[in-house]
This record gives structure tokens, C-alpha cells and sequence, in this order.
């Protein structure tokens, strides 16, 4: 009886058993594709929520380049009339002299010109603007050290007694100077109050270190 009886418990027990796992095994299977389930969705929300993010992102590029260009093309335009509007400025002025023009072209021609180089000479050799082309001895020469006027007197020539004294004293009184002034035909003699020099052929100013004499400027 009591064999019968284990028996029946054990045959109960292993039903039992097989019956739970396989429940077990259908409620695992069962929750195994509802996780799988939800798994996919969530990834298909997560990648559509990418996707949406990128087209937001690339419109949002789009309409930035358009804005960018239309700003770059009104930049483009507004330089160009800019320009049109400088041109045609331009004209309009050059084509009306204004007062200030006609001056500074009065003031150009009260100017002058001046040499370059600047030539000494004697006598024989022609006043005028000098140029390396034509060679002519300037006479409106002006001393830098003592700011006078340098005379020139043709066909003469200076004593060797001559000093600074002598012609800070005499200077520019021809009857005092003609006291040491020697005739020597073709030479030509040049003074300021400070300096002198007699000369007797074309020389070069610049050749005379010593000499501080420029070209006041010719007045045509």
C-alpha cells in the first residue's frame, strides 16, 4: 500500500514538473519576444527620431546658404553701385573746373621750374634752366647758408684778396665790389654776402661741395 501510494506521489510530482517547466519555458518564450518586441520599436522610434533630427539639421543648413548668399549678392550690388556712383562722381568733377583747380594750376605756373643739375659757367656759356640735354648756367641762384641772392658779373674775375669780411660788408653795392674785381674776358665772377667764385668754363654745382647755392626756381 504504501509502495502504491509513493508511486502515485511520484507520478503526480513529474506531471507536475513537466508541466511547470513547460509553462515556465512558454511564459520565458513569451516574454522573450515581447522584449524583443519592444526592443524594435524602440529602435525604430530612436532612429526616426535621428532621421527627423538630420532633416531639421539639413533644412536649417539650407535656408542659412540662402540666407548667405542672398546677403553676399545685395553685398555684390551695393559695391557695384558704389563704384557706378564714384565713377560718375569722377566725371562730373573733371568735367567742371572748380576754383580750387584753376589755383593750384596758377600756383603750379607761379612755381616755376628749376635746374637739374645746376650749372656755373662763364661768360660765354647761355643763362637758362639747366638740364643734362641743355646745359645752360642758372642765374637765379640762391645762397641756403645766408639766404641771399648770388650775383654774377661777366667778364670778370675776383682778387685773390678777397674775403668773407669784404663782401658781408659790400654786398650787393657793385662800385664797392668792382674794387677787387680783376676784367678776364669769358670769365664771369659770382658772389653772395658768404661765398665766391670765379669761373671760366661749365661746372657742375654739384662738383663744389663747399659751394651751398640752389635754383630759386625759373619763372617762365
Amino acid at each position: 500500500m504504501a509502495d502504491d501510494l509513493d508511486e502515485l506521489l511520484d507520478e503526480v510530482e513529474n506531471k507536475f514538473c513537466r508541466l511547470s517547466r513547460r509553462d515556465c519555458s512558454q511564459r520565458d518564450r513569451g516574454q522573450g519576444r515581447k522584449r524583443n518586441r519592444f526592443r524594435e520599436e524602440e529602435e525604430e522610434a530612436e532612429a526616426e527620431a535621428v532621421a527627423a533630427g538630420e532633416r531639421a539639421r539639413f533644412s536649417k543648413a539650407l535656408t542659412k546658404c540662402a540666407s548667405e548668399e542672398e546677403d553676399i549678392d545685395e553685398i555684390i550690388k551695393d559695391i557695384i553701385d558704389e563704384n557706378s556712383y564714384a565713377k560718375n562722381l569722377v566725371k562730373q568733377i573733371s568735367k567742371s573746373p572748380s576754383p580750387a583747380s584753376e589755383n593750384n594750376t596758377t600756383s603750379f605756373q607761379a612755381q616755376g621750374k628749376r635746374c637739374c643739375p645746376v650749372y656755373l659757367g662763364g661768360s660765354t656759356a647761355p643763362y637758362g634752366i639747366g638740364t643734362n640735354i641743355s646745359q645752360r648756367t642758372c642765374d637765379q641762384l640762391r645762397c641756403t647758408a645766408c639766404d641771399f641772392h648770388v650775383l654774377h658779373y661777366n667778364d670778370y674775375r675776383w682778387d685773390k684778396s678777397c674775403d668773407y669780411l669784404f663782401f658781408r660788408n659790400n654786398m650787393p653795392e657793385f662800385s664797392k665790389l668792382r674794387t677787387k674785381m680783376l676784367t678776364k674776358k669769358g670769365s664771369r665772377a659770382y658772389a653772395c654776402q658768404c661765398t665766391w667764385r670765379s669761373v671760366d668754363e661749365l661746372t657742375d654745382l654739384t662738383m663744389d661741395r663747399q659751394l651751398r647755392w640752389v635754383c630759386s626756381k625759373h619763372i617762365e
